[in-house]
């Protein structure tokens, strides 16, 4: 498919895990769940290449969580809380284990 619109870069910025996020552990949190998200890693960088198609590698579910987002970025889009033109910070949903991204119109 060819592009259609920008290409944005996904950076994961921060994993967090429940105590980080409430002060304390969650007691509902099953023991043999990991206590900060597996699929990414501070640091990663992903290239949507302009497509809308999801990153190979890239969470499935973070990926639903910041869609909108990208393909504000992807067409043009700007946000106005934010200086800096073609930038967003944004995150996926999971609340035991949020992970934060920054994600910049190329």
């Amino acid at each position: 498919m060819p592009p259609i619109g920008h290409a944005v870069k996904i950076t994961v910025l921060k994993k967090l895990k429940a105590e980080e996020v409430y002060g304390h552990p969650l007691p509902e949190m099953a023991d043999d769940v990991p206590t900060y998200c597996e699929r990414m890693e501070e640091g990663q960088e992903f290239i949507m290449e302009g497509t809308g198609v999801m990153p190979t590698g890239f969470c499935t579910w973070a990926w639903h969580d910041i869609y909108p987002e990208i393909t504000a970025l992807r067409f043009g889009g700007n946000f106005p809380w934010v200086k800096k033109k073609g930038l967003i910070y944004a995150c996926c949903s999971d609340g035991m284990r949020p992970v934060f991204f920054k994600l910049e119109r190329m």
